[in-house]
This record gives C-alpha cells, sequence and structure tokens, in this order.
C-alpha cells in the first residue's frame, strides 16, 4: 500500500480502490516486479556498456519506491560525478511518460551540482522495435496452426484524453503524440512480422490499466472489451503485444496475463501474449547506442539518429509546452528548452 500510495499521489484515487489494486500483487509475490527487473536490465547494460570498453558508473532510482532517485542522486554526486544522462525507462512522449519524469528528476536534484541531459525517446528506435518484432514472432509460435489466423492487438496504459491531445511538441495532431507515436510503432512492427511470415496480419491499438474517475474520459477501446468485440466479428486467435511497456510489471503481468487472457477465454478466442523489450539484446544495445549518440551530441558533433517508421526523431529537450502538466502548469522540469 506504501508504494501504491506514492504512485497515485495527488490523483485522488480512493483508498478503496487502492486496496483492491494491492490484491493483485499478492498474486505476484506480494510486490511489484518492476525491481527486479530495473536489475536485470542494470546488470545488461553493463555488460553491453563493458563489450565497448565503456566502463561507466550505472545508477538507478525510482519515483515510488527504494531506491529512490533523491536518494541516488545524491550518492552519483558524493563518488565524485557532476554529469549525469539520464535514461528514462518510458519509451513515449506524454506528460505521465515524460514530463513527469522531468519534473522528478528537477525536484530530486534541488540542492546538488549536477548536469543533467536525458536520452531521446526511443520507441521507434530500431532496437526497441526489433525487441517488439521478435516477441510477436515468438509469441505467434505458440498459437500453432492458430497463428495465421491471428490478429495482433497492440496495447498500451490507457490516459486520460486531455493528455493525450497535449502530449508532445507543437504543432501536434488533434490526438497527440502518444497515440500517434504508437500507432506508428503498431504499423511498424506488424509490416515487419508480416514480412518475416509471408502474411499480412490485422492489427488493433488498444489500452488498459485506467485507473481515473468514470466521469473523465480517458483514451478507449479497453482491451477487454476489444477482445468480446473481436469475438463477436468471429476472431479466433489474438497476440496481445504490449507496446506501450519496457518490462513485465503489473499491467502486465495482472492486466493483460491475468484479466486479458481471462477474457479471452470466455470469449472462446486463442490468446497469446508477446514480451516486453525487458533485456532483449537489441533493446540493450539500442539503449546503449543512444548513450552513445546523445553524448556526442552534447560535444557538439552531429550522430546519426536511426529511427523507423512515421514517427518523428526524438528530441533531447523539450519544448517549455510539451506535453504540459494539467494540474500544475507552472511545476518545473529538466531537460527542456526555456522558451
Amino acid at each position: 500500500m506504501p508504494f501504491l500510495e506514492n504512485v497515485t499521489r495527488g490523483r485522488g484515487i480512493p483508498t478503496e480502490r487502492l486496496a483492491e489494486v494491492g490484491r493483485h500483487y499478492y498474486l505476484f509475490g506480494g510486490k511489484s516486479p518492476i525491481n527486479d527487473q530495473c536489475r536485470s536490465l542494470l546488470a545488461a547494460l553493463t555488460n553491453e556498456l563493458r563489450s565497448r570498453g565503456l566502463r561507466l558508473p550505472l545508477y538507478w532510482g525510482n519515483r515510488n519506491w527504494h531506491p529512490y532517485l533523491h536518494d541516488e542522486l545524491r550518492a552519483i554526486e558524493r563518488d565524485g560525478h557532476r554529469r549525469v544522462l539520464a535514461v528514462v525507462t518510458s519509451a513515449y512522449p506524454s506528460y505521465s511518460s515524460c514530463r513527469q519524469y522531468r519534473e522528478n528528476l528537477f525536484d530530486a536534484a534541488q540542492g546538488t551540482q549536477l548536469q543533467f541531459d536525458r536520452i531521446r525517446h526511443y520507441a521507434n528506435h530500431p532496437g526497441f522495435v526489433q525487441a517488439s518484432v521478435d516477441a510477436t514472432l515468438e509469441a505467434l509460435e505458440t498459437l500453432g496452426k492458430s497463428a495465421d489466423q491471428a490478429r495482433l492487438v497492440f496495447v498500451t496504459h490507457s490516459i486520460p484524453t486531455a493528455m493525450a491531445e497535449t502530449a508532445g511538441p507543437s504543432p501536434r495532431s488533434p490526438r497527440g503524440a502518444y497515440v500517434d507515436w504508437h500507432a506508428a510503432v503498431a504499423a511498424e512492427v506488424a509490416q515487419r512480422v508480416g514480412e518475416r511470415r509471408g502474411q499480412a496480419y490485422q492489427s488493433d491499438l488498444v489500452y488498459c490499466s485506467r485507473s481515473g474517475p468514470a466521469s473523465q474520459p480517458w483514451l478507449e477501446p479497453d482491451i477487454n472489451d476489444h477482445l468480446r468485440q473481436l469475438a463477436a466479428l468471429g476472431a479466433k486467435a489474438v497476440v496481445v503485444v504490449p507496446i506501450g511497456f519496457v518490462s513485465d510489471h503489473m499491467e502486465v503481468v495482472f492486466d493483460l496475463d491475468t484479466e486479458a487472457a481471462a477474457s479471452a477465454e470466455e470469449c472462446g478466442i486463442a490468446f497469446a501474449r508477446a514480451g516486453t523489450a525487458g533485456d532483449h539484446p537489441a533493446f540493450v544495445r539500442g539503449l546503449v547506442d543512444l548513450m552513445v549518440e546523445r553524448a556526442a551530441a552534447a560535444r557538439g558533433e552531429r550522430p546519426q539518429r536511426p529511427a523507423l517508421g512515421s514517427a518523428p526523431i526524438g528530441w533531447y529537450k523539450c519544448q517549455s509546452d510539451c506535453c504540459p502538466n494539467l494540474r500544475e502548469p507552472g511545476r518545473p522540469a529538466l531537460c527542456q528548452t526555456l522558451s
């Protein structure tokens, strides 16, 4: 409960709802799986850096539980470092997946002399896309003969529509960069999977893990509603591809592996869930490539910035009006332009 209270602080979620969500964790050892996954990613990044002769110290800080970001930044400074490159474990632009992290960095950095840069948004980086393609192909294999009839259902975390529509720098499309980037990555993954298997796959973009009041519009359709609709249309099999998440945390292992899988079973649809990027070698290499790229840009060089699909190349610094904080418009954040 203390962890969930930290996660949802200021969002007005009733204690009864938190207690209900808390019970989900007892199905998976009574804790969030995020920390163990962060340890695995950290070890993989360390090995990849060392394989390239880069013996950089890596630190790991959480927003909502130990090890806290505030404490890690002070450890960085005590260890004699002055410049920090932030690698955020969220791949897309929006308030909750970008600016909120930069606000947290600003708050945690107060009282230090640290200078910050961050890698660009990376959902459309070849490493992230390749990890999703490989995971989708593996999931299709588990369906056996049903694989040829499967529909690819790409899923990400739902957010309020007001947040979605203001995601990304201006000028932005009416639906915002959060949806645009997910749609672009889904299309790229679906095309590459189809090319590998020699057939085209129909696909959809859906959402999970809504947590706001019923009166507030959030992105839809919900994955469970969508599965029921697909069943009514005669769908026989689905592969659920969680492109909105970089690891198998609670929104994946409960909302998808438990709830969505149960919905599919009730509807008589064969169900397979593709893995998240996790510590997939292509994803790990991609993150290190992005770190090296950002360092080169900070030195005034013009490194190559590979990206796939129709979404733009991610940016190193956000516009001041990008992905605004709709509740606290004046709250400061790091890694953004001043005008």
